[in-house]
């Protein structure tokens, strides 16, 4: 397993909000969970993009921070379910404000992701002038 040469300083706010929702598909997860889609075979179909295994390690790290937790049913077959903790449900509100600031700015990064693209480098005019003659 892999391990960490260098210890990770999450004193900072920010660097600790971050280590918890960064990921590539924890905000993916989180609103799955969010609109009721708690079972691991359902996050699965919802998810059908992403591998397995890549979302389970996900619920894994969500748990381990005490974002949700998981309920497991004496049910046969046995059934689990995922749910937030009390400090995931704080973090709702957050995502809806990041969520409306990408929608308000989606547009703005869209044409600068396009500016800025390989190939299309602003900031050393003389590799333009290069490519143009």
């Amino acid at each position: 397993m892999y391990q960490r040469k260098i210890p990770e300083l999450l004193d900072c706010g920010l660097a600790v909000a971050l280590k918890v929702i960064g990921g590539k598909w924890k905000s993916w997860i989180i609103d799955c969970i969010r609109r009721d889609i708690r079972r691991p075979s359902a996050i699965h179909r919802e998810m059908d993009v992403i591998a397995p295994r890549v979302i389970n390690l996900h619920l894994k790290e969500l748990e381990e921070h005490g974002i949700i937790y998981k309920v497991i049913f004496a049910d046969v077959p046995p059934r689990v379910e995922y749910r937030f903790t009390a400090v995931g449900e704080s973090l709702l509100p957050l995502l809806a404000q990041l969520e409306d600031w990408g929608n308000a700015n989606k547009e703005y990064i869209n044409r600068n992701v396009e500016e800025y693209a390989p190939g299309s480098c602003q900031f050393l005019p003389e590799q333009q002038a290069a490519k143009a003659s």
